[in-house]
């Protein structure tokens, strides 16, 4: 039972590091999902009024938990939080460990949609962040819950150039951004937000959806690949073959040749020998050198 006690508290310590490690490897604004839907449509520029006493802006005729701070706008929704540089998206999910400080503190009051575990809370006090997300959060989020508010920042401004793109005439990503580019000189003041807005400026416009066109087009022009090595297969084939015809028969080719006329000329020493019966006694063939010398000395 001991050792069993000692083995759960060491898995306990080991799930606890390694959610730690995974936690603190992707803090920020996710970029990588444009087109998030969440449960907000809104079909015109919401009425956005201010938190009283925070640099936070809510939204009361929005029936859902909408805020706007720090030249963004934030909604909490089904117990994750996501943030837009327009006012209906879309929308970016954003980490636990990465929401502005000032956001988790608008007090209960101002959810509009609160969830069920909100019950109980006070009204005027920010939610229980590190009650819900864990101690983890707690530790590495310390001190959320406490500052000075006469060193509150001010609000940043409305961009209210917005409220004249509703309906069909709400831009796509990429006019968003050239549109708030041109028209928004607010520079954010968390550094979450700030690295979000420069790598949301960054990405590329425009040919992104082009890009897949290739990769759309591929399987039409696979079929050519094995069309286009048969050619080059059969121009290999005679360089193997042909350099090996002259290589074989030029060694065999040579003797032939040379035979018949070696034949004729010691065709007539052969007869003499056959009249004289020498031929044998000798012991000598009919290729030999002293064949051949005592032919040319009679």
């Amino acid at each position: 039972m001991r050792r069993l006690r000692y083995g759960f508290i060491v898995l306990g310590l080991l799930l606890c590091l390694s959610t730690n490690a995974t936690a603190s490897v992707s803090v920020g604004i996710g970029i990588g999902l444009p087109n998030v839907s969440i449960g907000i449509n809104l079909p015109v520029y919401p009425d956005l009024r201010p938190v009283p006493g925070y640099p936070v802006y809510y939204a009361p005729n929005v029936y859902g938990n909408y805020f706007f701070y720090d030249g963004m706008y934030w909604v909490f929704w089904n117990d994750a939080w996501y943030a837009s540089s327009w006012y209906n998206g879309p929308w970016a999910l954003v980490d636990p460990y990465a929401v502005p400080v000032y956001i988790l503190r608008v007090p209960v009051r101002y959810y509009r949609e609160p969830p069920p575990y909100f019950r109980g809370w006070g009204p005027d006090r920010p939610p229980r962040w590190g009650q819900h997300w864990g101690r983890g959060w707690e530790e590495r989020r310390h001190g959320w819950d406490r500052w000075d508010r006469n060193r509150a920042p001010r609000r940043a401004p409305l961009p209210a150039y917005q409220r004249s793109y509703s309906g069909d005439r709400y831009p796509g990503p990429d006019q968003q951004r050239r549109l708030h580019r041109e028209s928004y000189r607010y520079e954010p003041r968390n550094p979450v937000v700030r690295k979000h807005v420069r790598e949301v400026d960054q990405r590329p416009q425009g040919p992104a959806p082009r890009q897949e066109r290739p990769e759309m087009r591929g399987p039409a022009v696979a079929p050519p690949g094995p069309m286009h090595r048969g050619p080059e297969h059969e121009r290999q084939a005679p360089m193997r073959v042909e350099p090996r015809p002259p290589q074989a028969t030029e060694p065999r080719h040579e003797p032939r040749m040379e035979r018949p006329e070696r034949m004729q000329e010691r065709m007539p020493e052969r007869m003499e020998r056959m009249e004289r019966g020498g031929g044998g006694e000798r012991g000598g063939g009919p290729g030999r050198g002293p064949d051949r010398d005592e032919g040319r000395g009679r």
